[in-house]
């Protein structure tokens, strides 16, 4: 791993960057089912604010990660969902495996007690990433959304925190 890879928050004004990161994983088609990157006020509105970490390489934004809640439920609120996109320029450099165990680490810091992603079931490399840091694959849904006219399936996996009983 390279060691000059750093992880930071992120906030609006990264926001640029951030998107166009987020676009290149929607035109994959394999990583979100979002057809267009929302604005700033949405995306924000959607995601935790104590869990957006950034890598950064050669002072270039190189990928991101961060947290929404599953549910406004109280009982619920020790659990999010995991997004994380890195850009094509930096991938197979182990960016994703910092900035995965950097988020995992800041969500149980913040009182996460439950991680989980909903990973299209072609994305394998994502399916990867995430099982090599303790998520378990707990199931899939089959047909669960539609892009482009086609029908995909999502593989479940979740993360349960050892720290936080």
């Amino acid at each position: 791993m390279n060691s000059n890879i750093q992880i930071e928050h992120f906030s609006k004004s990264d926001w640029y960057e951030i998107s166009t990161i987020y676009q290149e994983g929607i035109a994959t088609g394999i990583a979100t089912f979002e057809t267009k990157v929302p604005s700033w006020e949405t995306w924000d509105a959607t995601h935790t604010v104590s869990c957006r970490l950034k890598a950064i390489v050669n002072q270039e934004i190189a990928g991101w990660a961060a947290l929404s809640p599953t549910s406004k439920r109280e009982v619920y609120k020790g659990v999010a969902e995991v997004s994380i996109y890195i850009t094509t320029k930096f991938r197979n450099l182990g960016i994703g495996t910092l900035l995965l165990s950097a988020l995992i680490k800041e969500s149980e810091s913040a009182g996460f007690w439950t991680l989980q992603a909903g990973i299209f079931s072609q994305n394998k490399a994502s399916i990867v990433l995430h099982k090599s840091l303790g998520f378990r694959e707990i199931g899939f849904r089959e047909k669960i959304g539609k892009l482009n006219n086609i029908w995909y399936d999502n593989t479940i996996l979740e993360r349960r925190s050892k720290k936080i009983t």
